[in-house]
């Protein structure tokens, strides 16, 4: 494409979002389009594809094979969701092996520095593949390309990487990879912050019957250890009726089971111009016809609101489990760091939520070895996991993350100390979650049934409304229905049962 041609496009189009990525869309699909019917001329497609392969690519008008690895959390895994369905609008099929993909994307995390460092080691194994095959493309995308010095590393080292972006304009796939198809650059489009949310493009579920759905983005609580609000930005929270809209179009497709996701769903709607609580948002939610179950994820417990409380404990359809994150039970380590609560003020919290849903499933995270982390400490961090009783918990060393507070805080804790009280504690969580897990047995639960039981021949596996798995006798039918079941036997983190 001739630069006159590629500028024409650019100035030609529209303007406002999605229409914008709507139309990169068609126009990488074309240049696309044009290499593959190129690599059929001259005999190369076959050579890749193998004949059969080929034919069918021709056939479905496929002409590219792509492979995405997603990193991180539930909002990363949604995300990827969105850049799935964008590549296949653009014309190219889900490969399962990087081995055998055009165009390898990784959907990056950064929340502790392993994560990164992981990345790296890929790279390099992404290298040798484009040795074999220099017409790969390879991208790299979300938190961990929101740090600058992640990407002068990649500029300087990993000079083969075609595509980087970050967080922010996640939904400008389609745009970036004509650009990248166009010119023979790395092409690097990383934005600081943005208020901007687009939303309305479409998205590949892994499950045809349960969804996740962003409420908002961004962080304002600035916990010492966490390197998300510098990476996801500020909260920004979408508009309560694009929500609604959006879980309308779910239920009319199929689903049953949303979770609503956001760094801190509790804080839902207070930057709004027309401000709205996340209780309130819920009410609205339950409104929808169609929809069974209602999750979210993630709570913090300085803005849970009794409000709240009163919701979840009267709603049919929000289920009966919370994601809780304590992190520490010593209030001196808790104001360390910046978590603007108390340990009493957990354990009151926690209390009045038990007095109006009893039979909650409390789950939490809890890092060991925090900064300054006594024995006095940590032993008040186990004592709030025996009044708790938590269902489970996933439990964390501290690990110094660069670029955030705690990484400069004196009185590191050793090694060898993190560890031994790290393998306390996770025989403690694991001995109680072992006698508090076991509850519904022998009773009748309502079970979604999300896919086939990949260990027991003739099973199927699904949740409990508190995300407790089950697996029972079943087919393939049953796959995204809700059925009763009889819990015959607890074994531990899940049940074995029959169908009603």
């Amino acid at each position: 494409m001739n630069q006159k041609s590629f500028d024409e496009i650019f100035n030609h189009a529209p303007t406002t979002e999605p229409e914008r990525q709507y139309y990169f869309i068609q126009q990488a699909r074309q240049v696309l389009k044009e290499r593959f019917e190129e690599r059929v001329r001259s005999g190369e497609a076959e050579l890749i594809y193998g004949k059969e392969q080929l034919q069918d690519m021709l056939a479905n008008e496929v002409y590219g094979t792509f492979c995405i690895t997603t990193f991180g959390c539930q909002m990363n895994f949604r995300d990827s969701e969105k850049l799935t369905a964008i590549l296949e609008q653009v014309g190219y099929r889900e490969a399962e092996r990087e081995e055998e993909a055009d165009f390898v994307l990784y959907n990056t995390c950064t929340v502790r520095e392993n994560a990164n460092q992981r990345v790296y080691g890929r790279l390099g194994y992404l290298h040798s593949l484009k040795k074999k095959n220099p017409n790969l493309l390879i991208a790299l995308c979300g938190c961990m390309m929101q740090e600058k010095e992640v990407v002068a590393k990649i500029k300087k080292s990993y000079r083969f990487v075609n595509l980087i972006f970050g967080t922010h304009n996640i939904y400008e796939l389609a745009e970036l990879l004509f650009q990248t198809l166009t010119e023979q650059r790395m092409v690097l489009d990383v934005w600081e912050d943005s208020q901007k949310i687009v939303e309305e493009l479409p998205a590949k579920r892994k499950y045809a019957f349960k969804s996740g759905v962003n409420i908002m983005f961004g962080c304002n609580n600035f916990c010492s250890y966490c390197i998300v609000p510098y990476v996801r930005g500020r909260e920004r929270s979408r508009e309560p009726e694009d929500i609604v809209a959006e879980v309308e179009r779910l239920a009319k497709d199929g689903v049953v089971e949303i979770m609503l996701l956001g760094q801190n769903v509790n804080s839902y709607g207070k930057n709004l111009q027309t401000p709205i609580s996340f209780a309130e948002l819920l009410r609205r939610v339950e409104r929808v016809e169609g929809i069974a179950r209602i999750r979210f994820m993630t709570s913090h417990p300085k803005d849970l609101s009794d409000e709240l409380i009163e919701v979840m404990a009267e709603s049919k359809k929000i289920c009966t489990h919370l994601h809780l994150p304590m992190q520490s039970g010593s209030s001196e380590i808790l104001k360390k760091m910046n978590r603007c609560y108390t340990k009493e003020q957990y354990l009151a919290l926690v209390d009045r939520i038990r007095a109006k849903m009893p039979n909650i499933s409390l789950t939490t995270d809890i890092i060991v070895g925090f900064p300054g982390e006594t024995e006095a400490d940590f032993e008040e961090t186990m004592d709030v996991v025996r009044k708790v009783r938590f269902d489970s918990a996933f439990t964390f060393i501290y690990s110094k993350r660069s670029g955030t507070p705690a990484a400069k805080m004196e009185n590191q804790v050793p090694d060898e100390v993190v560890k031994a009280r790290f393998d306390r504690l996770l025989e403690e969580v694991q001995n109680i979650a072992a006698e508090v897990s076991g509850r519904e047995e022998k009773t009748v639960q309502t079970v979604l049934v999300e896919e086939i039981d990949t260990q027991k021949e003739g099973y199927v596996t699904g949740r409990l409304s508190n995300n407790t798995v089950v697996h029972f006798p079943g087919e393939a039918s049953l796959i995204g229905k809700l059925v009763e079941v009889y819990l015959e036997e607890s074994r531990g983190f899940y049940y074995m049962g029959r169908q009603v």
